[in-house]
């Protein structure tokens, strides 16, 4: 039997998402944002409200990059969430990672995350149903390692997903079925 739970403000596990653009002086800003989807296959959506640094970079620079937070770098993760960059100027050098300039768009990218999803900011939607960022995907990468038969290998990213309710990081992994497929042995 299900027993009723308090709801909380996100359907559960979230992706970690850790989006990086550049500053005003062209130090490197990420934070840790669990509220993000596809919109189309080359749109993202961000759920993000305008008094976050990172979306005035976004809005002033026209470009970001979502990297998906992997198990390797749970604590960096966390850093990127916790401590605000309007309050602590050198939070992406503190966390020891390393950035390469995106060639397609005026944000970094962080090289020690497996993958990276480089967008062009389209729109900041602010109504009572907005979205907030929406950005349009110029590029995907995957570091060579998490790749098999030129598909992404989700199992090796370890990506990790966030719980709002015990405010834990969970690893995603484990294959249980075959989409598009399995189904159909019910017809």
């Amino acid at each position: 039997m299900k027993q009723q739970i308090k709801t909380t403000e996100a359907i559960f596990p979230m992706p970690v998402l850790l989006i990086s653009t550049f500053n005003e002086d062209g130090s490197v800003d990420v934070m840790n944002a669990a509220w993000g989807t596809m919109l189309e296959r080359d749109m993202v959506a961000l759920n993000l409200t305008e008094t976050h640094k990172t979306v005035q970079n976004i809005k002033a620079r026209k470009g970001f990059v979502i990297h998906l937070a992997d198990a390797k770098h749970v604590v960096e993760a966390d850093w990127f969430g916790v401590v605000s960059g309007s309050k602590e100027p050198k939070k992406f050098e503190k966390s020891g990672m390393t950035f390469v300039k995106s060639e397609l768009v005026d944000a970094p990218i962080i090289n020690e995350l497996p993958v990276a999803i480089e967008c062009e900011f389209v729109e900041y939607q602010s109504d009572e149903t907005g979205l907030g960022v929406i950005g349009k995907v110029v590029r995907t990468s995957v570091e060579e390692a998490n790749l098999k038969d030129g598909r992404v290998d989700i199992d090796s990213l370890e990506a990790i997903a966030f719980d709002p309710y015990t405010h834990g990081y969970y690893k995603v992994g484990g294959r249980v079925g075959e989409a598009f497929r399995d189904g159909l042995k019910l017809k």
